[in-house]
């Protein structure tokens, strides 16, 4: 393309663009200020110099590709007369979020190239790619790679420091060795590296502890700006960030607190409400999982996003707000559209379970059972966590999950990791859990609970490198699951 089209071009850009900026595969974007650009020409081409405080690019423009308000690809001729491509965009606008994300892949893409040929110069670098790859559940956010020397292989895959989600590297990582396994058929793919930026390994090193030695080997690596990477030993990662609070019953007697207990009873007697109580002495109340209202100390406190202190008064207000629950929140909704309706469903699926855990399995207890007990910061995992026991004293921790997730089984892992650490310590027996009942010292069973149709197809991927110590079963229920909790198939 010749000179004027892409001059043309780009100042078209300019002229709409509230805060321009290029980017080139593997380099932060480079802002573009009006005293630090020029359009200039050579020959009948439109040549591009733009810089900073520590960059300069030069470049001279072959083609315009995609345009779009805030977004210009150009075909750039680099040094040495190789092409590239280099965009033009606008940070102001949203939709080009994904633009820059690309653009910091790529920068990491490039430092993960480094650090396999530092820490394995004696292999081959078969393969590197941040291509998306929806067949066989390959993320874009996460580069990897393949290495060989004879007939061995590497998988390994890494996590920049801006990644949105660190802890999901290994999921993915998974899936990547099991699938090179499958497509390398003559290769002996026996190792998995794993690089995470420093300061966040923690998650993804508990996790390989319990990830089975026979099925494969792991390595995990450090990284972070300025320095090189470093492998660490995941057995050296011990400590958990949990926490169990003692049980306390509820204490809510006509005699301490009449007039709090007579509004509970009676917001609890009205048909579809459910009453909880807490491991701190409190009570909950809710609809399909929903709750409305709870106490605390000598308070009642109700409403769905804010919580408002309850008088006298209000009584008649909150039941007003049970029943139209109940019934906007029923199995038979007349509208199902409605938010309410379709709010928290992992609530609603758990709130079926709760009702009856037995009906998962004939051999565990429907009482006690407790909700995200142990405690512990991770954000927003989108799962519940409920820990019941089994006839035998066995502990049983039923993760619950009402839509895809294909980090199911590793985030379930998380917790289950954590009860038994809290098992091993005594700390259910000796905090008051689980009274009269002797807890066996065996490692918890695990149950993934999800509608039958909504597991992901890499959940199975992943859970086939678990530990043999984690005894995992996934059950799937049927799609009707808010009419009748009805079990479809169990598998491994």
């Amino acid at each position: 393309m010749g000179q004027l089209p892409a001059r043309d071009a780009i100042e078209d850009f300019l002229k709409t663009a509230a805060q321009p900026a290029l980017i080139e595969p593997g380099e932060d974007p480079l802002p573009v200020h009006p005293d630090k650009f020029v359009l200039g020409s050579r020959g009948d081409a439109c040549t591009l110099e733009c810089w900073d405080e520590s960059r300069n690019l030069v470049r001279r423009i072959r083609a315009v590709g995609k345009a779009r308000r805030g977004f210009l690809e150009l075909e750039v001729e680099r040094f040495g007369g190789r092409t590239g491509s280099l965009l033009m965009i606008d940070l102001a606008q949203a939709s080009n979020t994904s633009a820059t994300r690309h653009g910091a892949r790529l920068k990491y893409r490039e430092q993960f190239r480094m650090s396999l040929r530092r820490q394995y110069s004696g292999w081959k670098l078969v393969e590197l790619s941040t291509e998306p790859d929806l067949h066989h559940s390959l993320s874009p956010a996460y580069p990897r790679a393949l290495l060989r020397r004879g007939n061995q292989a590497i998988a390994a895959i890494g996590a920049g420091e801006d990644a949105v989600d660190v802890d999901g590297v290994l999921s993915f990582g998974l899936i990547w060795l099991d699938y090179l396994r499958g497509r390398e058929t003559r290769l002996s793919v026996g190792t998995l590296a794993i690089f995470v930026p420093i300061g966040s390994e923690n998650t993804t090193c508990h996790r390989v502890r319990y990830l089975n030695r026979d099925a494969a080997r792991y390595r995990v690596f450090v990284h972070g700006a300025g320095i090189l990477e470093e492998p660490v030993e995941p057995g050296d990662y011990t400590n958990f960030s949990t926490r169990l609070d003692p049980f306390c019953a509820p204490s809510l007697n006509n005699e301490s607190d009449p007039e709090l207990a007579t509004w509970v009873d009676r917001l609890g007697a009205i048909d579809g409400v459910e009453r909880r109580p807490r491991p701190d002495g409190s009570v909950s109340l809710a609809v399909r999982g929903l709750e409305f209202a709870r106490t605390s100390g000598s308070t009642l406190l109700f409403g769905i996003d804010e919580h408002h202190v309850a008088g006298a008064r209000q009584l008649p207000e909150i039941e007003n707000l049970a029943r139209g629950l109940v019934r906007l929140r029923g199995a038979a909704a007349p509208d199902r559209t409605n938010p309410l309706y379709k709010r928290h469903p992992e609530a609603w699926l758990e709130s079926q379970v709760r009702a009856s855990p037995s009906r998962l399995d004939a051999s565990i207890r429907d009482t006690p059972l407790y909700g995200q007990a142990p405690q512990f910061a991770a954000g927003s995992r989108g799962i519940l966590d409920l820990l019941a026991v089994d006839y035998d004293g066995r502990l049983v921790v039923i993760e619950v999950k009402a839509s895809e997730d294909i980090h199911l089984p590793l985030q379930a892992l998380d917790y289950w990791m954590r009860v038994k650490w809290h098992l091993e310590r005594g700390d259910f027996e000796g905090r008051g859990y689980f009274p009269g009942i002797p807890l066996r010292a065996d490692p918890p069973r695990l149950l993934l609970v999800a509608p039958a149709l909504e597991f992901h197809t890499a959940n199975e991927t992943v859970l086939r490198y678990f530990s043999t110590d984690v005894q995992v079963e996934r059950v799937g229920v049927g799609i009707q699951w808010r009419q009748e909790l009805r079990i479809m198939f169990r598998a491994p």
